[in-house]
């Protein structure tokens, strides 16, 4: 503890001492420099450190880190600020390479102003340089006063002794004279110089060679972009008396139409490395469960490209029929490991731009908002690890659950690692039945007996063995508040014997949550094995469908009677079905709502080619929405199928099941590299698009799932946290 700051990271360290990221009480994050102990000895250091920080405490403004608390009298005098979640620029300049020329306008407009309130509080910053620049969305920030000094004052150092940063220092700093705030221009030309061609005009070296070519030689500019070579090269001049005032600078930015405010002053790679940074920051003092994660990289993305509006021309490539739920899933053994996934979410053209979202620093996902600064929003986190083949993915409460043959839990909030399956859970042979709803997490465990987890831990929390005359379970169907649902191989009823190899029967069976026992076991019609079921229950009716069967099957809860069983066309489909008001809705080449009870069709709606297919659908608030390969995403009145609305996406709809919430609906398109839509679910209109740089082939399918705080998106082993609407 340091004051009333808890101390839970070191940033780096300067001239003055070292800097830690701290917290309060209260959950305020801080940055707190604390002054090294051979200063802190020398009195005269004492006084002007006393009163450079109450003149600092006057520093006010939108791009400047303000003073929180500080403490001058201690053994170890320290300065608190209020921390920016964000990376500097000199990590981002290195990361990305230099600024777009529209960028560097804006970023100097919003420095200019800074430097206004720190020379308007009666300071000279003395140490404005890349990596006392932190860069958010809505602009530049500056930090670090540590060697900043009152105008009016006398110099902090002695004299002959410069203190600074060689190659940002003016050259009246560089010859150790008084430095105004003439000075600190000097700094912000460099600075500028640096975005925009991510070369130093001064060259590098060492500090003896860099201090003289400021002096005494001219910056080379010819790597900065033509329009802002005369502000840099004005900023550069050796006379201080020429430089522009960062009023004149401020106002020739805004006469030229430039600004922080007016809308994405970065690019989308950018923005995404600063999501990234915030989640990071806030995640610190809180580990995951169980052991250690690796450490994140960082991103590696390119420049995001809004996609063009008009009819779909792509099908989905290498996908089937929709698939979702936990299936039992063929899985190959992969390297796992983190990467970078360059991410970002662009709006669409012709889509309204949004204010500016409400910061967060409670260390979750950003919360629900239905519009984005500038129409651009980042990913909040992205994890790579496991299978490169594996696109499953589900939500249960706080934890994001991978299927693979080793499977993992990932926290919603932070994407990072609580828990691996290995060795508890996740079959050996390469068959991964699991299943994942609101009501259950079920798995086998390595002897094929049926599991339950905890998603928060991924620990079993009680078995059920896996008696003598059922071979094994092949697939979990669903379950609901009493029951878990399941396909499996042996004797056709709960006591009779194992009739041996070659007179086994599939059976669907009902295992007793609070008893652990078997209800009931039923032979359904299929002939064949299942390997593939999806199912809901809805009061006391089991509806799925399963590979076995090609039918769409509605059975009582009670005993497993069969109450209805309409084929399902197409051999292949297999659709988890909604249950809403007492009505089926199921897709195939066709959209079609049956009685719950009495399987009697209520209308059927839309056709497809046999090349086209229909997502499973949802329902919400009386409107089912439905994926369309060729299209995109229709709304449907779920009483009579009358079409509402109809949205067209880059590559159709992928046949995977949509995300639905109050606000928007989520769809993953059929062209793997276009990513996922946020829709209105009111108009349809496209809120987002979110594309990566990790994806490079158009083929391949996404998987989506709703983590409440953040919309889950996962894709050859790549999983990403969106930002929900």
């Amino acid at each position: 503890m340091l004051g009333a700051y808890r101390m839970i990271g070191r940033l780096g360290a300067g001239g003055m001492g070292r800097v830690y990221l701290a917290r309060s009480g209260g959950g305020r994050t801080v940055a707190v420099k604390v002054v090294r102990a051979d200063l802190a000895e020398d009195g005269e250091f004492r006084r002007r450190f006393r009163q450079e920080v109450e003149v600092a405490r006057a520093v006010s403004g939108p791009y400047t880190a303000p003073v929180v608390d500080a403490d001058t009298e201690g053994q170890l005098p320290w300065l608190a600020t209020a921390y920016v979640l964000g990376p500097s620029l000199e990590d981002v300049v290195a990361q990305h390479g230099p600024l777009p020329e529209t960028s560097v306008w804006a970023l100097a407009g919003g420095l200019a102003e800074a430097l206004r309130g720190i020379h308007g509080a009666g300071l000279v910053h003395r140490d404005l340089k890349p990596s006392n620049i932190l860069l958010t969305a809505d602009g530049p920030r500056v930090i670090d006063f540590g060697i900043a000094r009152a105008i009016d004052g006398e110099r902090l150092t002695s004299t002959g002794v410069v203190v600074g940063s060689p190659g940002f220092m003016s050259p009246e700093q560089a010859m150790g004279k008084a430095v105004g705030p003439e000075g600190d221009v000097f700094s912000l030309g460099v600075v500028l110089a640096y975005s925009a061609s991510g070369q130093m005009p001064f060259g590098m070296g060492a500090p003896a060679s860099l201090l003289y070519q400021v002096v005494h030689e001219q910056p080379d500019l010819s790597k900065v972009p033509e329009a802002l070579q005369a502000l840099v090269a004005a900023c550069l001049a050796k006379d201080p008396g020429r430089r522009p005032t960062p009023e004149q600078i401020a106002e020739g930015v805004a006469r030229l139409g430039f600004s922080v405010v007016a809308g994405a002053w970065l690019p989308t790679q950018v923005a995404s490395t600063i999501a990234q940074h915030a989640a990071r920051i806030l995640d610190l003092d809180t580990p995951p469960e169980g052991s250690t994660p690796p450490a994140r990289q960082s991103y590696t993305p390119t420049q995001v490209v809004p996609p063009s509006g008009g009819p779909a021309s792509l099908k989905s490539a290498g996908g089937s029929p929709s698939r979702r739920r936990f299936l039992a899933v063929a899985a190959t053994v992969g390297t796992v490991g983190l990467a970078g996934a360059g991410a970002a979410i662009a709006m669409r053209d012709g889509d309204k731009p949004a204010p500016k979202p409400t910061p967060t620093n409670s260390g979750t996902a950003t919360p629900r908002r239905t519009q984005w600064p500038g129409g651009v929003a980042p990913a909040l986190w992205a994890y790579t690890a496991g299978d490169p083949k594996n696109s499953l993915v589900a939500a249960f409460g706080s934890t994001v659950i991978l299927p693979q043959l080793q499977p993992l839990g990932l926290a919603v909030a932070t994407g990072r690692r609580k828990w691996s399956g290995s060795g508890t859970f996740g079959h050996t042979t390469g068959l991964i039945p699991m299943f994942v709803d609101a009501n259950a997490f079920v798995a086998l465990d390595q002897k094929g007996h049926v599991i339950r987890v905890d998603p928060s831990t991924g620990r079993p929390t009680w078995q059920w063995p896996l008696p003598s005359n059922l071979v094994g379970i092949s697939a979990f169907v669903a379950a609901d508040d009493k029951a878990i649902y399941a396909f499996g191989s042996g004797s056709p009823t709960i006591d009779g014997p194992d009739p041996g190899p070659g007179k086994r029967r599939t059976v669907l069976l009902s295992i007793d949550i609070s008893t652990r026992r078997e209800r009931w076991r039923v032979v359904p019609d299929g002939k064949g094995p299942v390997t593939v079921a999806l199912g809901t229950v809805a009061g006391s009716y089991l509806v799925h469908t399963d590979d076995g069967t090609n039918a769409l099957n509605v059975r009582n809860t009670a005993d497993g009677s069969k109450a209805w069983s309409v084929p399902f066309g197409r051999s292949g489909n297999y659709i988890l079905p909604a249950v809403d008001n007492g009505t089926v809705f199921a897709t195939d080449q066709h959209v079609v709502a049956c009685d719950l009870a009495t399987g009697t069709k209520k209308w059927t709606k839309l056709s497809h080619s046999s090349e086209g297919f229909f997502s499973a659908p949802r329902v919400k608030g009386g409107v089912l929405y439905i994926g369309d390969s060729d299209r995109g995403v229709r709304a449907l009145d779920a009483s009579d199928g009358r079409q509402i609305w109809s949205r067209s996406i880059d590559g159709g709809a992928n046949g995977n099941d949509l995300v639905v919430t109050d606000t928007a609906v989520y769809v993953a398109s059929g062209d793997q590299t276009s990513g996922i839509y946020a829709l209105d679910r009111r108009t349809g209109k496209t809120v987002w698009n979110f594309r990566t740089s990790q994806i490079s082939t158009t083929k391949g399918i996404w998987e989506l799932a709703d983590g409440g705080n953040c919309i889950v998106a996962c894709t050859a082993g790549n999983v990403f946290g969106l930002p929900p609407v």
